[in-house]
């Protein structure tokens, strides 16, 4: 039966087991007590939920706390064992496979890197499914129990009624490439369990707004530096985050030819694969035969050597330019978006963040409007080279939490049934 407002019987119970979940996960362990005035729910709403989630092996307990002359309290918390979320990183030097328990605990990883095939889709939806059935085997978790795989990858993501999510991967040579529909065709995993795809800077930007630098920040950019850049954008309109081309913005007219095919972008100034570029043009010698990684490293090592060895002017000369081409684009960012917090993430920033963050700071401020410069601070993310393969595990995982601990699943008669993990 519906109420006033629409929502049904069954609408309310799933919005509880919601926000009782989500207290628990983030703010636990709790006890019941202490969860009515956290939630807003009553002490018998609570105590009905509680016994549903803990049926349904979603809540456990966790010890049992003092009370104030009473009887000790029994603390709850989150069942690690209670779902299994896959997150995939589609990056630019590697495909990364993690497997999750329901607390974001790493169970099992793979690692499978790209060299000279770069983005043939079918070297990448072969090393998906390989990753995928690697991590399984390894923990012996069966595919029926889980919640979903998330993969974040580079580009824009679209989803049409017929085929999923499509890819639209400009500079890696993607166009319109149907992902999720190859990976239902050749990843043996039942149709029950579902394939969250979306654009690699937006899932860091779920990691690091759930569990990284981003935690209380009511808008947030959250910057993507790697062999490109990308950002995402998180407001309190948009919660779950917009990923935005930010790379692809005009930097330059008539500038460098970027990855993507057009002229003057800020991907071409200020990406690694540029900067890598630009320091060969300019006399370096990066190594041969190496990955991005490993030869921005050395970019790195040449720029700011030992004390007995002269610094490369030309690696200091592109790092320097590269920090003011990405303090000229956060500008942009602050101006048009006025966020709260500027995140940098990536492996790129984890490898030069330390060093050019003041610089980039600097020249943010100064192309920027005072007022909104004045009130942004400008940092690297929280969490490490497994953050975009943690954002890509919470998607599955906040639309389980959203329908409050289910999912809809085949019921074998043409319609759908809920179900829990297990």
């Amino acid at each position: 039966m519906a109420g006033r407002n629409g929502r049904t019987v069954h609408d309310l119970r799933r919005g509880n087991r919601t926000v009782v979940l989500q207290r628990l996960y983030f703010d636990g362990p709790l006890s019941r007590f202490e969860l009515a005035p956290a939630t807003g729910l009553s002490g018998g709403s609570i105590s009905n939920v509680v016994a549903e989630l803990v049926a349904d092996g979603l809540v456990e307990e966790a010890g049992t706390v003092e009370s104030d002359g009473g009887r000790p309290r029994t603390l709850l918390r989150v069942a690690p064992a209670g779902g299994h979320m896959i997150g995939v990183d589609v990056g630019e030097t590697r495909v990364r496979v993690e497997l999750f328990d329901l607390t974001l605990t790493e169970l099992a990883r793979t690692e499978r890197p790209l060299e000279r095939q770069g983005y043939d889709v079918e070297v990448i939806v072969g090393h998906i499914r390989d990753g995928i059935t690697e991590v399984l085997a390894e923990t012996g978790i069966a595919p029926e129990q889980l919640l979903g795989v998330g993969i974040g990858v580079p580009g824009i993501v679209a989803r049409t009624p017929e085929q999923g999510a499509v890819v639209h991967g400009q500079t890696i040579g993607w166009d319109a490439v149907p992902l999720e529909s190859l990976l239902r065709s050749t990843c043996e995993l039942p149709d029950s369990v579902p394939y969250f795809i979306d654009n690699g800077a937006r899932t860091l930007g779920h990691a690091e707004m759930w569990f990284g630098a981003g935690r209380g920040a009511r808008s947030a950019v959250v910057v993507l530096f790697g062999s490109g850049v990308g950002a995402c954008l998180v407001t309190q309109e948009v919660e779950q985050g917009r990923s935005v081309e930010w790379g692809h913005l005009t930097v330059r007219v008539r500038g460098r030819r970027c990855r993507c095919g057009a002229l003057g972008c800020l991907d071409a100034y200020a990406g690694a694969e540029a900067l890598l570029d630009r320091w060969r043009e300019e006399g370096g010698h990066p190594p041969e035969g190496t990955d991005e990684e490993t030869a921005l490293t050395a970019m790195l090592a040449a720029a700011h050597p030992a004390e007995a060895t002269e610094a490369d002017p030309a690696a200091l000369a592109v790092l320097d330019e590269a920090a003011e081409y990405l303090g000229a684009g956060l500008s942009d960012l602050i101006n048009l978006f006025q966020p709260e917090r500027i995140l940098i993430g990536g492996w790129a920033a984890l490898q030069l963040g330390p060093r050019i963050l003041p610089a980039v700071r600097r020249y943010a401020t100064a192309y920027a409007l005072r007022h909104p410069a004045g009130r942004v601070s400008i940092d690297l993310g929280g969490l490490g080279p497994d953050a975009v393969t943690v954002g890509a595990a919470i998607l599955p995982l906040a639309e389980f939490f959203a329908g409050g601990g289910q999912r809809e699943i085949p019921s074998g008669r043409g319609g759908k049934r809920p179900s829990v993990a297990r």
